[in-house]
């Protein structure tokens, strides 16, 4: 299973319904096929795996510049090209929205692993290159969503703009009142982010058709940074992309 993100690329291996080992890659632009097909196969390897025992791949992609690269990379490692997600595949999922053509790969295999995972209405918060808010109804409803500007983003934008802010390694900070910069820098980014994620989910609650309080799981690379922070995240499952990709891959009739 393939997450192909703008930042990065998450792989991940299943043995039958167990994932039995993931990784994540740079999402470089530059690179050929067969770089990716090395890569991939070095990978493998590595882990003590080879690349016959892949006999099915499925990807979801949000960046098109390396889409068909991957795509062809993997075609070369395995012998087959992954079957990519787009909305018009038919899955068991219903994308309540007034253009269903244009919501990402990564937010309908989101949607597949939250009604199977949680069965219940969910809000998943994806940490990502964005931070994206999922609304998905217990019966498989995409109804719709917030794309935020993400966390290492917001951090880059912060010191690319102001000349005397340093670059600062985003690790959670111990108090709110930095006494140095690079601390005030990680106050204002994380406790921001953290607050600014509560407050929007507080607002989409506020918003939710019928009676149901939505579930909030957080998933994405950098869903680990903010979750200790947040008041309102229920529930972190990290693998949650991967997850949905078994579960498309199985709608789909795929066998491995």
């Amino acid at each position: 299973m393939i997450d192909v993100g703008n930042t990065e690329i998450t792989l991940g291996l299943f043995d039958g319904d167990q994932l039995a080992d993931h990784w994540r890659l740079t999402t470089a632009t530059k690179r050929t096929p067969d770089e990716w097909a090395t890569i991939l196969t070095s990978y493998l390897s590595h882990a003590g795996h080879s690349t016959q025992e892949v006999a099915a791949s499925v990807a979801a992609s949000v960046a098109p510049a390396v889409t068909e690269t991957v795509a062809a990379g993997v075609g070369l490692a395995v012998g087959h090209r992954p079957v990519q997600i787009e909305p018009s595949l038919r899955l068991p999922v219903e994308l309540d929205v007034e253009e269903p053509l244009q919501v990402g790969a990564d937010r309908i295999v989101n949607t597949l692993a939250a009604v199977g995972l949680y069965n219940r209405d969910t809000i998943v918060v994806d940490f990502g290159t964005a931070t994206t808010f999922d609304c998905i109804t217990a019966d498989g409803r995409f109804i719709g969503g917030v794309i935020a500007p993400g966390l290492e983003a917001a951090a880059d934008e912060l010191s690319q703009r102001a000349a005397k802010l340093p670059a600062t390694e985003l690790v959670p900070p111990t108090n709110v009142i930095g006494r140095r910069t690079e601390e005030c820098i990680r106050s204002g980014v994380l406790f921001g982010a953290a607050d600014a994620v509560d407050g929007i989910v507080r607002r989409i609650k506020a918003e939710w058709p019928g009676d149901a309080v939505p579930y909030v799981v957080a998933t994405g690379g950098l869903a680990e940074k903010i979750v200790p922070l947040s008041q309102e995240i229920e529930a972190m499952e990290p693998h949650l992309t991967l997850l949905g990709l078994k579960l498309a891959a199985k709608h789909l009739g795929l066998e491995w």
